[in-house]
């Protein structure tokens, strides 16, 4: 559906190119301290260094904290500072921030200061930019921007009146912010999507109205490039074309017409990304580390599959996968990584050859609870598939961690794994 821009667009007005910055404190006052902080606030290292008991593989466990932390979602690098830091998301002093960590000392920065009212479920809902000098997020019912070297923030567009905000995502080239608004529905459906998808089929059946944008990341007038009367959700933007996202179908994957889309955000144009027949249904599409191809899961009414397809429907690579995991991600196909679920509390790992998929082996035992969002393991494979990047709560509180991944002949056959 390409419905016609003005009459939105006109209902928004000019509030929706709202710029401001907001100074940080001044970095040189700050301490280290385990005390709460505000801006620029330097909390000690929390970095613990252990092997895995099943695998003897290494992990970095970068928070210790008696509350929850969880880095992005798995489609939504955060990395800044030429990839030796990281920006992640960490409940402290009953309040929730972004935090940037070092990753070689694991000491911690406080990048935000957030007003606790104002902060929302969006968790996960953090991105930086390609070049790694800024962070996008949501906050305040706004998208905004904090520059990562001076810590000033700045509002790039705010919601529209009865709507809700989505995921945002940098295109390619770091000139845009591409992110959605989805027709408020919380006075007619009871939701709590974030700890126990509550309303989440109720929504799906609303049909709510749904906004794509893309934002200038440097500041200005927003563009609405898509909208269409479904629940539109998880905009990913390609890391090698910048005209390209995906976004999807949201709703139960058996229930929802088609679930992967893809966009040019240059023309509008839109199209399904590997087409589904009756009794099939493909999911959690990721961009894999080319930009070109994009990685899925899911059935074609026979039995499960997971594979790749480029962005205009060619190269399509799949083979027979059966494994039940909350999510998957890889760097390509030569390792994909899946974080199992309650009962199989595994960091899995799979690779193809030949036209078949070997594994599962173990990576790592996260034993994770998954019993809301913010403990979603989540993995997110990284640096040519030799590091996992993923949250836990072994502890009973989300933990940040990284696994440096072992040798495929190395890692353990599932199926010899107890437990």
């Amino acid at each position: 559906m390409h419905a016609p821009r003005r009459t939105f667009l006109a209902a928004v007005g000019t509030a929706l190119g709202l710029t401001a910055a907001r100074p940080c404190r001044a970095l040189a006052a700050q301490r280290d301290t385990a005390e709460p902080g505000g801006v620029g606030h330097r909390w000690p290292s929390e970095l613990v260094v252990r092997k895995d008991p099943v695998t003897g593989a290494t992990i970095r466990q970068f928070t210790d904290y008696r509350a929850h932390s969880n880095h992005a979602y798995f489609t939504h690098p955060a990395w800044y500072d030429g990839g030796r830091k990281l920006v992640i998301l960490s409940d402290r002093g009953n309040r929730t921030n972004l935090c940037g960590v070092d990753l070689e000392t694991g000491a911690m920065t406080q990048l935000t200061d957030w007003d606790p009212a104002k902060v929302g479920g969006h968790r996960h809902a953090f991105v930086t930019a390609p070049a790694g000098d800024t962070a996008v997020f949501i906050y305040d019912d706004a998208i905004q921007a904090l520059d990562l070297a001076t810590l000033e923030t700045r509002t790039l567009m705010r919601k529209p009146d009865g709507y809700t905000t989505t995921m945002p995502h940098v295109t390619a080239d770091g000139r845009f912010v591409v992110t959605g608004f989805v027709e408020d529905f919380s006075d007619r459906i009871r939701l709590d999507l974030t700890n126990g998808y509550v309303g989440f089929d109720e929504l799906w059946a609303a049909k709510p109205h749904s906004t794509i944008w893309k934002i200038p990341l440097a500041g200005g007038a927003a563009e609405m490039v898509y909208e269409e009367r479904n629940w539109l959700n998880h905009f990913n933007a390609s890391p090698k074309r910048a005209h390209l996202t995906t976004f999807c179908h949201e709703g139960p994957w058996k229930k929802v017409d088609h679930r992967m889309w893809c966009l040019d955000l240059a023309t509008g144009k839109h199209w399904k990304l590997r087409p589904t027949a009756d009794g099939g249904a493909v999911g959690h599409e990721y961009w894999m580390a080319d930009g070109e191809h994009v990685g899925y899961h899911g059935g074609d009414g026979k039995g499960g599959l997971f594979g790749s397809i480029r962005f205009d429907n060619t190269e399509q690579v799949e083979g027979s996968f059966t494994a039940h995991c909350w999510h998957f991600h890889s760097h390509m196909l030569d390792l994909v990584v899946g974080d199992g679920y309650k009962k199989n509390p595994y960091l899995l790992a799979w690779r193809f050859r030949d036209g078949v998929f070997e594994g599962p082996k173990v990576i790592a035992e996260h034993r994770g609870s998954f019993h809301t969002q913010q403990v979603h393991v989540h993995p997110h494979v990284y640096a040519e598939g030799t590091k996992v990047l993923y949250t836990a709560d072994p502890q009973g509180y989300g933990q940040v961690n990284i696994v440096d991944v072992p040798a495929w002949d190395e890692l353990p056959d599932r199926a010899a794994v107890k437990g």
